[in-house]
C-alpha cells in the first residue's frame, strides 16, 4: 500500500506542476494577444484618420469649381458661344 500511496502522491505532484505551468503559459499567451490587439487597434485608428483625410482631399480635388478652373487655366477650354449650342428635345 505504501508504494501505491507514493505513486499517487507523485502523480498528483506532477499534475499540480503541469497545471501551474499551464496557467503561466495561458497568462503569457493572454498578454501577447492583448498587446497585439492594442497594436492592431492603434493601427486601425491611424488608418481611419488617414482615410478621412484622403476623403477630404478627394472631395477638394473633385469639386466642380476646381475642375472648371483647371479646364480653363491649364487646358485652355472655354464655354461654347450660345450661337453654336443646339438644344435637342425628344
Amino acid at each position: 500500500m505504501k508504494v501505491f500511496g507514493l505513486i499517487a502522491v507523485g502523480v498528483l505532484l506532477l499534475a499540480v506542476v503541469a497545471s501551474g505551468i499551464a496557467v503561466v503559459w495561458a497568462r503569457h499567451q493572454d498578454q501577447v494577444a492583448f498587446v497585439e490587439l492594442t497594436n492592431l487597434q492603434n493601427r486601425r485608428d491611424a488608418l481611419k484618420v488617414e482615410f478621412g483625410r484622403l476623403e477630404l482631399e478627394q472631395a477638394t480635388w473633385a469639386s466642380p469649381s476646381r475642375i472648371e478652373h483647371v479646364a480653363r487655366e491649364q487646358l485652355g477650354m472655354i464655354s461654347p458661344p450660345a450661337s453654336s449650342v443646339e438644344m435637342i428635345h425628344e
